[in-house]
């Protein structure tokens, strides 16, 4: 399937360790709620529609419909811990239901600072909604026994505002058994497409949203087709702003000329496009908010040995420059980042330094099954504190 699969791998461990993992989830194309085994996890499917390219209005009511539905199927369940994943942070009110139904802990992961990041990038306006969400908030973070955040920033943020809170930082992680091929797999994808074959590629594996700021990489290509014209530029991705951005690309005259725009793939095809790009990037909207954001397709490059480049700073702007594993860009500056990226990508000596450094980061820093470990002693630390483990169960 397409999108992160952050919660599948680690649940896919817990079992492996002897755990009984039940994960409930939404079915966005379900007409029915089913049940399903894989991997040994037991999965419940809600029927909830729901796309990247929903506005948000009808995004929060496709929220409130999994509130519903997934509290009645885990308030059924007998556990011993809930996990709950956010965002968004109403996945908390099943969780927390569910939690208090049985007298068992709950364990929050926050992907996102909520409400913070909505209320910057303006999704939510009114003071009416900014309050119902604070207060949603400090109700979540009280009524769980540990909280896991996926950034030092996020959990920094966290501890300032709710410093009664326990938080320990587990990141997104690097899957390196899956992109073990990605060099093969990038060789041939290069020799199947003809725009591609022996050319730099620059590529964007992720969401086209109101906050991931992607008409930056237009602008890049647009500067690019002038200076460097051989660079190309893949972007992978769906979102609300996938219309503004072709037609963009289109006016701007590099759509299917130096810049081409695919929609999403699962992970497992996503290793071959990681494999024959030189550079990956992750890029945002300028807002101190963003800087916390901890973007899967970082450590999907990380993976794939592929340096980084990010535009928005914070820690991992941070990181990559102290490692070399990539290149910080100018945050409102696309034609700076061309020069930027170019210069790099004329450096055979710069590309093998930066591919090296990711590598390393990849395995000594964000390997998925290393970052399990911390992953899973969070769970059973806050099952042992309320007594006997028996089973997790994992509602995401």
């Amino acid at each position: 399937m397409t999108g992160g699969t952050r919660s599948y791998e680690f649940a896919r461990r817990l079992v492996e360790r002897g755990h009984e993992v039940h994960m409930i989830t939404g079915d966005p194309g379900g007409d029915r709620a089913r049940i399903s085994t894989e991997s040994g996890i037991v999965v419940h499917w809600l029927p909830v529609p729901y796309d990247s390219a929903m506005s948000y209005r009808r995004r929060l009511w496709a929220f409130a419909r999994f509130v519903g539905r997934a509290a009645a199927v885990a308030g059924r369940l007998r556990h011993d811990l809930v996990f709950a994943t956010s965002t968004p942070l109403t996945v908390a009110i099943p969780g927390a239901y569910a939690a208090r139904r049985r007298g068992v802990p709950m364990v929050l992961e926050v992907r996102d600072v909520w409400p913070e990041v909505p209320i910057a990038v303006g999704a939510l306006r009114s003071p009416a909604t900014r309050w119902v969400a604070g207060r949603l908030e400090a109700w979540a973070y009280r009524r769980s026994a540990h909280v896991i955040a996926l950034s030092p920033g996020m959990a920094d943020s966290i501890r300032r505002r709710f410093p009664e809170v326990g938080v320990t930082v587990v990141p997104n992680c690097s899957d390196r058994a899956m992109f073990a091929d990605a060099d093969r797999a990038g060789a041939a994808l290069r020799e199947a497409t003809p725009w591609l074959q022996g050319r730099p590629l620059v590529l964007y594996a992720g969401a086209l949203g109101l906050a991931n700021g992607v008409d930056y990489l237009v602008r890049m290509a647009a500067r690019l087709a002038e200076t460097d014209p051989d660079v190309r530029i893949g972007i992978l991705g769906d979102g609300a702003k996938r219309d503004e951005i072709h037609d963009l690309a289109a006016r701007l005259g590099v759509l299917n000329r130096n810049l081409f725009l695919f929609g999403p793939v699962a992970k497992a095809e996503v290793v071959a496009f990681f494999g024959a790009c030189d550079l990956a990037v992750s890029v945002f909207v300028n807002l101190p908010e963003l800087s916390n954001n901890s973007p899967n397709k970082a450590f999907d490059a990380f993976a794939a040995g592929r340096p980084v480049a990010v535009n928005n700073g914070g820690w991992l702007g941070d990181l990559i420059a102290a490692t070399g594993a990539g290149l910080v860009l100018p945050a409102d500056d696309p034609a700076g980042a061309a020069a930027t990226v170019a210069a790099f990508l004329r450096d055979p000596e710069a590309r093998r330094a930066a591919r090296a450094a990711a590598g390393t980061l990849a395995r000594d820093r964000f390997d998925r099954d290393l970052l399990f470990q911390d992953f899973e002693r969070v769970l059973t630390r806050a099952v042992a504190s309320e007594g006997p483990a028996r089973r997790l169960g994992a509602p995401t």
